[in-house]
């Protein structure tokens, strides 16, 4: 706490094309979203969902439905 330049910077989080966050969401570092998901309000994004095309949501997130 005494000194930020001890601090480690964390993964990146990737964000994909055409994705909708709602709000409250917390996404941890180095967590991957493809593109067109959708994340449910009030999630917790522990994991990656790289492939995308996807409704996530709850604690920790997991997929609730494939979108065509």
């Amino acid at each position: 706490m005494d000194s930020l330049d001890k601090h480690e910077e964390g993964e990146d989080i990737v964000i994909g094309e055409h994705c909708w966050i709602g709000m409250n969401v917390v996404v941890l570092p180095g967590v991957v979203l493809g593109p067109k998901t959708i994340v449910a309000a009030g999630a917790v994004v522990t994991k990656s969902f790289p492939e995308g095309n996807s409704v996530i949501g709850g604690v920790p997130a997991k997929l609730l439905k494939r979108l065509t």
